[in-house]
């Protein structure tokens, strides 16, 4: 309870410093931005490489994986679709819903409610003592795939924008490859695990990221390759090898230090949460300026582009003209697509009935509702390619919003998986069998 608290609180810093360091800033942003995103990146690699070696895969389970898949992708596209139909229909002005731009616009803006923040979910989740119940194993499993599916579904979409380019089915075939590596060589790679080791690792990651996106950039400054490092620091935690892994007959006598269990050491929980707990400021730094957005300050207008480039180096970004909604009227479209978004989150509590008792189904759905910094790179991209006015200004309130809340989910969580429990051993009690279990 009291870490989940004080890692809400560090996101809400995080978020009020960033809405006022571009205007203390102005035109030296854009390198703050830049380093705040490169930083944000290496502390989630840190964060996935755990996650990845946490995460086990029975082989001989394809049909649940698939199954899995179709309920992370699902619980990605109801929030995406129901924004998106709300952005043309709602936000837009009247008739703009018959023309093919209004569509692709808000198709690409509303993307930014579909993923699930996963660093985000599992420190809190493992802050609030709940890594080992059934709900952080099965979230765990549709965050990633959720993320997954929406870097995936990212590449149509900006095909959509500036056309078919060899760049895109580049990170497609990376990504398979990424996918391949982590199924045949699962926790089979002894390498060090300790915190110093996958910080390394995490750096080379972000790194190497950041390098091909360079390079890339300067072949083709439109659309360079940007392979999010989720994917690949979640994919190397996969394979290093765990004790038990059936590599050595005799483990006494082909004993490895380094993986006696290492990330459950006192040491290495405190750096973890350490790490965490810097992750979480920088998640709320990395949000743009949503007074910018607004249109409401030219300075912060600015920052917003600035923001946008050290993201996305291509068109020049476009932020539009400030929009005459009143400031009331944009609090009620933010409730409202909250609401929605959270709401098209909600299909997992009617899936698995034969594995977990209601309340648990109910707490994986709001367990993913949490966003964050994928959801604020989507809404970035949208502003780099000329995407803004009240869409944007919404959207981003709207994200805001959620990050806020994201405590409260996790203590929400928290109690469903009590109160289960407690049914649960009251019908053991009783003689009589859960309805789901």
């Amino acid at each position: 309870m009291k870490k989940v608290l004080i890692y809400s609180v560090l996101l809400v810093v995080g978020l009020v410093f960033s809405q006022l360091v571009p205007g203390m800033l102005g035109e030296g942003y854009e390198t703050f931005a830049h380093v705040i995103k490169v930083l944000t990146m290496w502390a989630l690699a840190f964060i996935m490489i755990h996650v990845g070696y946490e995460f086990d895969i029975d082989k001989t389970r394809l049909r649940e994986y698939g199954w899995d898949y179709v309920v992370a992708a699902t619980a990605a596209a109801f929030p995406w679709i129901f924004c998106a139909v709300y952005f043309v229909l709602v936000l837009m002005p009247e008739g703009a819903w018959q023309t093919w731009a209004a569509w692709k616009d808000s198709l690409l803006a509303g993307r930014f409610a579909a993923p699930t923040s996963a660093g985000i979910l599992f420190s809190m989740l493992a802050a609030a003592g709940l890594a080992t119940t059934w709900v952080f194993k099965k979230t765990r499993i549709l965050a990633i795939f959720d993320d997954l599916d929406t870097v995936l579904l990212m590449i149509p979409l900006k095909m959509m924008i500036v056309g078919m380019k060899w760049q895109l089915g580049a990170i497609i075939v990376l990504m398979a490859l990424m996918v391949y590596f982590a199924w045949k060589y699962l926790h089979v790679w002894r390498i060090p695990i300790t915190w110093k080791w996958v910080l390394f690792y995490a750096a080379l990651i972000a790194g190497a990221s950041e390098v091909i996106y360079f390079f890339s950039k300067l072949v083709d400054e439109v659309v360079p390759i940007h392979i999010e490092v989720l994917l690949p620091a979640f994919v190397l935690g996969c394979m290093i090898a765990k004790q038990g892994s059936g590599l050595a007959k005799d483990e006494s006598a082909h004993h490895d230090p380094h993986h006696d269990d290492v990330l459950e050491t006192p040491g290495e929980k405190k750096v973890a949460t350490m790490i965490s707990a810097v992750f979480m400021v920088l998640v709320g730094l990395s949000m743009p300026a949503l007074i910018g957005l607004g249109g409401a300050n030219e300075t912060v207008m600015a920052a917003d582009a600035a923001s946008a480039k050290s993201y996305v180096v291509g068109a020049e970004p476009v932020v539009q003209e400030a929009s005459t909604m009143g400031w009331g009227m944009i609090a009620v479209h933010v409730l409202i697509v909250t609401v929605i978004s959270n709401l098209g989150k909600m299909y997992p509590a009617f899936c698995y009935r034969r594995e977990a008792h209601w309340k648990e189904r109910l707490a994986v759905a709001v367990a993913m509702f949490p966003r964050g910094e994928v959801g604020a790179g989507v809404l970035i991209i949208s502003l780099s390619y000329g995407i803004g006015g009240p869409v944007i200004t919404i959207a981003m309130f709207s994200l805001a919003l959620n990050l806020l809340l994201t405590g409260v989910f996790i203590l929400a969580v928290q109690s469903l998986i009590r109160s289960a429990a407690k049914e649960k051993a009251e019908q053991v009690v009783q003689g009589t069998v859960p309805a789901a279990s």
